[in-house]
């Protein structure tokens, strides 16, 4: 199935509730989302599970969809489809294509691999321009042929609050084209963000991608600054 395929079963399908995904700290549910005889699986986080968090407003689904949206924006591959339902069993949330991992690999069993380099500096991009304040090893996936991030709720604060793991890029030159994406997105209307964010975010978020083009290399961080540069835990 295309990306189209998967959008139209997210957004129209029946869901049904097998239980809670082990380890999540925010009720993350395990589904079964069904249309037109076609089953796939998927995570539904709704917004009654959250839990309040000092710095971002309740509504986190809101901002995995919007996680979503910029990777298409961008033409990155990176997060799996994902979906805003209303209608849902326990009512606002988003709705994202399960993965199936082939193995229990993360972002630190999988950094030194030369074929997965190029997804890892689109990932370090991506997180910069959304703003990522909790980026951790275990939010990449791995299914045997192609990588995901998931775990996106925690992201596009208008304040700087990146936090991840991946810093191996650090002040190396961007590619140009990783710039050339990031110089459109800049510069495009961004109506798809608008449904999920505030303009105000949405206009900080093309402000990221800008400074990040003008700047021509990834960031790095000082141990000095106020804000930590990992999230914790790691994995």
């Amino acid at each position: 199935m295309n990306e189209a395929d998967y959008c139209e079963i997210l957004t129209h399908g029946e869901i049904e509730v097998h239980g809670r995904v082990q380890g999540s700290s925010n009720q993350a549910l395990l589904v079964t989302v069904s249309y037109n005889g076609v089953d796939i699986d998927a995570c539904y986080k709704t917004e009654l599970g959250e839990r309040p968090l000092w710095d971002f407003p309740g509504g986190l689904w809101r901002r995995e969809v919007a996680a979503y949206q910029l990777d298409q924006a961008l033409g990155f591959d990176l997060v799996p489809t994902t979906v805003g339902r209303n209608d849902g069993p326990y009512g606002p949330a988003s709705v994202q294509r399960w993965i199936n991992e082939a193995d229990e690999d993360h972002y630190f069993t999988l950094m030194d691999r030369r074929e997965l380099q190029n997804w890892f500096q689109r990932l370090c991009a991506f997180d910069v321009v959304a703003n990522n304040t909790d980026r951790k090893s275990g939010h990449v996936l791995f299914d045997g042929e192609h990588c995901w991030a998931i775990d996106n709720g925690l992201t596009f604060h208008e304040e700087d609050k990146l936090r991840t793991v991946i810093w191996e890029f650090a002040d190396e030159v961007l590619p140009s084209e990783l710039r050339v994406s990031l110089e459109i997105f800049a510069q495009s209307s961004a109506e798809s963000l608008l449904d999920w964010l505030t303009p105000s975010a949405v206009a900080m978020t093309q402000v990221r991608a800008l400074e990040l083009v003008t700047r021509g290399s990834f960031p790095s961080y000082s141990e000095e600054t106020e804000w930590p540069p990992y999230p914790w835990p790691l994995v």
